[in-house]
């Protein structure tokens, strides 16, 4: 019972991790009108790559050393969802997942000319397939392919930020309680 509880607590708790960080580029986008972070595809990806397989391997990982020092749980008390959990998941390393993507995209965009604070309310003009002559921070002229292959290198950074922090969270998740290096880090 406490292993399964135990696993299942470290499953649910990875996979919401990565929900802000999916969730706030959309909301940036509209809300500062920047180009879009992430597409949908992409999104896509990160789901089926970093979620599913990653998931069941925590539903399986062997017991902590220390799990039967443990008290058994009280099922009125103890839920595998609580607000500890959720507030450690979305705010704490989901918020943290999502700055680091972001500081990708603004790395990315910033050394192509494009600073973060000339991104704010640039989609407009981003998104014109007619404005063929945009001028960037340095008073470079994008037409809308360039514009398109920033996108995608874009999307791409986003991506690699948000799937180098799951590993590290997929790190951190092994153990709830014991140091990932007492449990063994290839030990499932």
């Amino acid at each position: 019972g406490r292993l399964i509880f135990d696993n299942l607590k470290k499953s649910i708790a990875y996979t919401l991790t990565k929900n802000i960080a999916e969730l706030c580029p959309f909301l940036i986008y509209i809300i500062a009108s920047i180009p879009l972070p992430i597409g949908t595809v992409t999104i896509l990806f990160i789901d089926l790559g970093t979620d599913i397989i990653p998931s069941i391997a925590l539903a399986y990982e062997k017991p902590e050393s220390d799990i039967m020092n443990r008290r058994p749980r009280n099922a009125r008390i103890d839920h595998l969802v609580n607000s500890k959990l959720a507030t450690y998941s979305y705010l704490q390393i989901g918020v943290t997942q999502a700055v680091g993507a972001f500081l990708s995209y603004f790395t990315v965009m910033a050394e192509e000319g494009w600073l973060p604070i000339t991104c704010i309310g640039l989609r407009k003009h981003w998104e014109q397939v007619d404005e063929q002559e945009l001028e960037d921070s340095y008073g470079q002229e994008w037409t809308f392919v360039q514009r398109q292959q920033q996108e995608f290198v874009c999307y791409t950074a986003f991506f690699v930020a948000i799937v180098i922090q799951q590993l590290a969270d997929l790190v951190i998740r092994k153990t709830r309680r014991n140091s990932v290096f007492t449990q063994g880090l290839f030990r499932n």
